[in-house]
């Protein structure tokens, strides 16, 4: 007969031992625990067999079969994948929830660093700070929002935003204009054609705003004062970046002021507008570069259903047909 293992800590999960997973096997391949006949079949004690099945039920491995019969426990075996899944899912809750705060207080507390540096007269402040939770990036953005007291400079690529998302930026938007916060904001030109995006900015530049578009973008930024910037966290979807050195600072708001001279000022795109010339022209300069459509696609803020009818268009007016000879003509077009 086999020894007893050594017991776990009350109210540590077991672990897995050699004879754990012998009955595991041996209850999926039966279909059900028969106690007398598993322990005949694998040489085991019922003691043994008892604390074999303990370990695997509070793993979730075997539950109760449910339709044995009344006084009788038959135990069936659980897929690992879903074992798991029920029995981890309140840990794993708990772990995002307990990161979710960390990342909360690590924004708040970082934001009473100019306080401080104001204080001892030296520069003590992060220079970057990493936010992978989104309800602490909204949490971080509110609290820059209120703050701000000068200038607030936002880049927003991808095409039109969610009327829902519109809605919360007016009112967020519109209590700094009247703090006297002068606002900047640059969109994509397809954005001109979105009739939410056209009605939140009629009303945000007749609050003060001024926002203008051109065909592509550098990147999503936020900058407050010019003294806190915010960007995408490269790794996180929902995760953001804030910068708060000087230099780098600087440097990301003077590529915002340089897109800002080259953009032409929001208007509702009428029939023959020129920013559909533009888009169409960075259609066929990306086309020429060899880009897949959904990369320009992304890279113009369109849908990929209408970056496919600009393409069509457009190889029609080449005369293409292919994409290949499309990308051959427009990069002559361009070079001629």
């Amino acid at each position: 007969m086999d020894e007893w293992p050594a017991g776990t800590a009350t109210g540590d999960l077991p672990s897995l031992g050699e004879i754990e997973t012998r009955v595991f096997q041996w209850v999926t391949e039966r279909g059900y625990l028969v106690c007398h006949e598993a322990t005949a079949a694998l040489g085991i004690s019922p003691q043994r067999l008892d604390y074999a099945v303990t370990v695997l039920r509070r793993l979730h491995l075997l539950r109760p079969l449910p339709t044995a019969a009344a006084g009788e426990l038959r135990l069936i075996a659980v897929a690992p994948d879903r074992a798991a899944a029920s029995l981890l899912a309140p840990t794993e809750a708990e772990l995002r929830r307990q990161l979710a705060e960390a990342e909360r207080v690590r924004a708040e507390i970082s934001l009473l660093a100019p306080l401080f540096e104001a204080r001892c007269g030296e520069r003590v402040t992060a220079p970057l700070v990493e936010i992978r939770d989104l309800d602490a990036v909204i949490d971080v953005i509110d609290r820059l929002t209120e703050s701000c007291r000068a200038e607030v400079l936002t880049c927003q690529p991808g095409g039109p935003r969610a009327p829902h998302l519109l809605n919360q930026a007016f009112e967020r938007d519109l209590a700094m204009i009247r703090r006297g916060v002068r606002m900047h904001t640059l969109y994509q030109h397809t954005s001109r054609r979105h009739q939410p995006t056209q009605e939140y900015v009629r009303r945000i530049t007749e609050a003060g705003a001024e926002v203008r578009t051109l065909t592509a973008l550098f990147g999503r930024m936020l900058a407050f004062d010019r003294t806190t910037v915010i960007i995408p966290h490269s790794d996180e979807y929902d995760g953001a970046v804030v910068i708060r050195d000087p230099s780098t600072v600087a440097y990301l708001c003077s590529v915002f002021d340089h897109s800002w001279t080259l953009g032409d000022p929001y208007t509702p795109s009428p029939r023959g507008d020129t920013s559909m010339d533009e888009i169409k022209q960075a259609i066929l300069r990306l086309l020429a570069e060899g880009m897949k459509d959904e990369m320009i696609a992304r890279r113009l803020g369109m849908s990929l259903r209408t970056c496919r009818k600009h393409i069509a268009e457009s190889m029609e007016t080449l005369g293409a047909s292919s994409r290949f000879q499309a990308g051959y003509l427009a990069r002559a077009r361009i070079t001629a």
